[in-house]
């Protein structure tokens, strides 16, 4: 089993534009141990990401609004931060129809929260 202190050092960027759905994940992955923050798109998500050195995780969604979706945004990241481990979600598309950048996982909706915490602790070990 992975301690919380583990978890307590990796700070996960959820990019969810549901902004009750953000909410709720926010709530369960802070209340896991980790470190949250909250983008509502990929634009605020790239901005939080150029300014920040400690985000070990990105949790996004592929359908949101703004100049990029959530492919776009895991494909960016994946270039720019390699390090950085990604999760997508969506609701729409399952992980046959995606093209998913190397090391992504993709985790359909509605997700069971005990997988995420789950997840995210592997990612973070």
């Amino acid at each position: 089993m992975i301690s919380v202190d583990a978890a307590v050092k990796a700070t996960v960027l959820i990019v969810e534009d549901e902004h009750l759905l953000r909410l709720m994940a926010a709530d369960v992955i802070a209340g896991a141990g980790f470190d949250v923050v909250e983008a509502t798109n990929a634009d605020e998500a790239i901005f939080i990401l150029k300014s920040r050195s400690d985000i070990r995780i990105v949790f996004t969604d592929i359908q949101m609004p703004g100049s990029m979706d959530g492919m776009k945004l895991a494909a960016f990241v994946r270039n720019r931060w390699p390090p950085i481990e990604l999760i997508i979600t969506s609701a729409r598309c399952g992980s046959e129809f995606v093209d998913l950048p190397d090391r992504a996982i993709f985790l359909p909706k509605p997700y069971n929260y005990g997988d995420v915490v789950a997840m995210l602790h592997r990612l973070a070990a």
